[in-house]
């Protein structure tokens, strides 16, 4: 399993993990690809929109995740 120290540093992936949405395996194909596109020059892509695009995720899975991210920033300040 992914583990953050700092609950305010959670990022898309870790959440989406915690939440049951995606596996590590998952995270780590899009993290993946998202560095091949970076370094080939391509525009870069959010990892949500990468495992999105994948079909790891859903629209209603990624709101989710991001008020996830929001609240668990929100409770770290």
């Amino acid at each position: 399993m992914v583990e953050v120290k700092d609950s305010k540093s959670k990022r898309f992936g870790t959440v989406a993990i915690e939440e049951g949405f995606i596996t590590e395996e998952q995270l780590v194909k899009a993290i993946n690809s998202q560095v091949r596109e970076n370094v080939s020059g391509k525009e870069h892509r959010l990892i949500g929109v990468i495992l999105y695009e994948m079909g790891a995720i859903d629209a209603p899975q990624i709101k989710i995740v991001l008020n996830g991210m929001i609240k668990a920033s929100s409770a770290a300040t």
